[in-house]
Parts: structure tokens; sequence; C-alpha cells
């Protein structure tokens, strides 16, 4: 019998991006957590469960901040090194993604970090002591990186000014990335990215 994860959501999901389909890892487990094995590994990080990242990168040390009325306000890391809080907020959020959406939160996760992640971006390089931008590819591993942290930090700053729970707050940029919704932070920051380096090719 196939494991399933929190006991609730089958693994049978397909993955559309091509690109991204080696670097998502959908191996059945029942719970996401692998004590730090791979973390010495390079690349290891390949090798954990997608949601065991997505429970990694939610752990966010220093702190968030929005623009609200002028001013910064700040709001403190308070997930870092708590991993079972943030098991159980990630728990909590899938089954209100199935509630919502009426889907497996495993679909509607790989849909969202399919859409949040660029295609390209910029960098510097140096021609006869002048710096230019220019757009290169992303990799299909900082892709997904940079998917898992614009959807960790889209939670985390949809919970300012407001009563939503993180669970809530987590769900809610889950579906709204799924959609490829402009209210969603990791769409919209995927879109940014890819923009600035539409304009320096």
């Amino acid at each position: 019998m196939d494991e399933k994860l929190f006991d609730k959501w089958d693994f049978n999901v397909e993955v559309m991006d091509s690109g991204l389909k080696g670097h998502i890892n959908l191996d059945p487990v029942y719970i996401p957590h692998s004590s730090g094995r791979y973390q010495k590994k390079r690349f290891g990080k390949a090798k954990l469960s997608i949601v065991e990242r997505l429970i990694n990168k939610l752990m966010r040390s220093g702190s968030a901040k929005k623009k609200i009325g002028g001013r910064f306000l700040r709001r403190k890391g308070g997930h870092s090194g708590k991993k079972v809080k943030v098991y159980h907020t990630v728990k909590n959020a899938f089954d209100i993604i199935n509630s919502k959406t009426k889907k497996s939160p495993l679909e509607v996760l790989i849909r969202a970090l399919e859409n949040s992640a660029p295609m390209e971006e910029t960098t510097t390089i140096t021609y006869g002591g002048v710096k230019y931008h220019m757009a290169v590819d992303m990799s299909p591993q900082r892709r997904l990186d940079f998917a898992l942290k614009y959807i960790s930090l889209g939670a985390s700053l949809k919970t300012f000014k407001s009563k939503k729970s993180f669970s809530e707050a987590l769900a809610e940029e889950i579906i709204l990335a799924s959609n490829y919704d402009m209210k969603s932070v990791a769409v919209s920051k995927r879109e940014e990215v890819e923009r600035i380096a539409k304009s320096a090719r």
C-alpha cells in the first residue's frame, strides 16, 4: 500500500513543466521530515520531498516587511527553527486548499510552483570597465528555489494587518498562484523578474 501525505493525500500528481519535472520529488512519504539526511550532499535538496522543501522554506529567519501607509512594517520571523509548528501549519493549509478547491492539495501546490518559477533573470557583466545587465536563463533548481521562496514570502506578507491565520494565508497564496492570479505575490514577483530580464536582452 502506497504511503499518503499526512495519511490523506496521494502522490500521484503529474508535473507539467518539463524543466522542473526532474527536480520536484514526489516520492511517497507519510511525514515530510528527513532529519537533515541530505544536508551535506551537493544538490541533496533535490532528494527531499517537495512538501518538506516548502516547510523548510517557511522557516524563515530575519524579518519580513511590507510598505503600508508610506512606512515599512516589520514582522519578525517567528517560524525560524520551529519545524513542528510549520509542519502543522502546512497540514492545516492543505486541508483548507482541499475544502476550497475540491482538488488534491499536492496538485494545487505543483501548479503553484510551476506558475511561480521564473524562466530567466538578469546578471551583471563588466565589459571595458562598464557594467551591463544581461538576461540569462535560470537553471531548473534555481527556478524551483525562487518559486518556493516567493510562495513562502507571499504567505508571510498576507498576514500583515490581517486576522488571517498563517495557514489561511499560505492556502490563499498557493491557490492564487496555481490559478496564475496576479493577486498572488509569487506570480507578481515572477512577472517582475521576467519583465526586467526582457528589458535587458
